[in-house]
């Protein structure tokens, strides 16, 4: 089989919404009036961004999903992507299951596959997603503002459990370790949430490198800081319960785990009402753990109000 074959075979669809699909040097995207793009794109290597071992029907979708949280972190409706990816070789099987995983998870956001490119190397997968939002409406990084509460979407940890898991850190109860595994090779992009939050939150961001990398990133963008309540963050890990882990393992796989691709988004105050419907119409639990306030910097503090003393530090690529 060779690499138009492959194409034609596991990636090419006719596509309903794009003026033009798979087949050209370029596809085509029309956005409707008054809709800007949101443009995001990710890279994904073996050994680095997941293990070999994983299900491909479960790579697939994570391939997606990850992106598809950059759109959710913006407010953005899903449009369409392009799918780039190196193989050491053709799979037939292999890649039968991951264009299924791939393919299910694009029909649930009506995302259509509309180009790419594949070569031969050691296995990475690059895909870039399109979405639109209204003009002026996308939620960003720099809105935040001191008064805002800090909310976050589903369960953190989890996935960082499963790694270490995987690593020989933690030993779990098989129920624990399937559960946290699948959290981690099968995220689900949050896109109804932040579809819902726009007008409402003040600031967003996906969680891929860390509660407090990540957002921290926010605050750098605002010139704001923020004070997180350990007690509200504690149960955020859904494994703790069956752990019975040590409250400072806990913050650490909460704090700094990664590859939750859950929201962390800011909002005024008097908000708090439209937020819990949002969540309630989404579907999605959310938790509010702390505020912004003037201050530069990022607190955690304990039930008592003290500054943690331990310190927690996000997922750096270059670290």
């Amino acid at each position: 089989m060779g690499e138009f074959d492959l194409i034609a075979r596991y990636f090419t669809r006719p596509v309903r919404r794009s003026p033009l699909g798979v087949g050209d040097d370029c596809a085509l995207l029309q956005p409707r009036p008054g809709m800007q793009l949101a443009v995001s794109t990710d890279l994904l290597l073996e050994g680095r961004h997941f293990l070999s071992t994983v299900d491909p029907r479960r790579l697939g979708h994570k391939a997606l999903a990850v992106n598809l949280s950059d759109l959710a972190a913006c407010g953005a409706q899903p449009l369409a992507f392009t799918l780039a990816i190196a193989l050491p070789r053709i799979d037939e099987p292999w890649l039968a299951d991951f264009s299924e995983g791939l393919l299910a998870l694009a029909d649930r956001h009506d995302c259509e596959l509309v180009g790419g490119d594949t070569t031969r190397g050691p296995l990475a997968i690059n895909i870039t997603v399109f979405g639109e939002v209204p003009a002026g409406q996308a939620l960003l990084r720099s809105g935040a503002q001191a008064g805002d509460d800090v909310w976050v979407s589903g369960t953190l940890g989890d996935a960082r459990l499963a790694l270490e898991a995987f690593r020989g850190t933690f030993s779990l109860p098989q129920e624990v370790f399937e559960a946290a595994r699948l959290r981690l090779e099968q995220p689900q992009a949050r896109v109804a949430l932040g579809l819902a939050l726009r007008g409402i939150a003040s600031a967003a961001i996906d969680l891929s490198d860390g509660l407090l990398g990540d957002l921290g990133h926010v605050l750098d963008r605002s010139g704001v800081g923020a004070t997180l309540e350990a007690e509200r963050v504690l149960p955020l890990l859904a494994a703790a319960p069956a752990m019975k882990l040590a409250t400072p393992a806990v913050l650490e796989l909460v704090l700094a785990g990664g590859d939750d691709y859950e929201l962390a988004f800011t909002a005024a105050a008097a908000r708090r009402a439209e937020v819990e419907a949002a969540a309630r119409q989404t579907g999605t639990p959310v938790t509010r753990i702390g505020h912004i306030d003037g201050t530069r910097g990022l607190r955690v503090h304990d039930a008592q109000g003290q500054p943690l003393a331990q310190r927690f530090a996000g997922f750096d690529h270059f670290l």
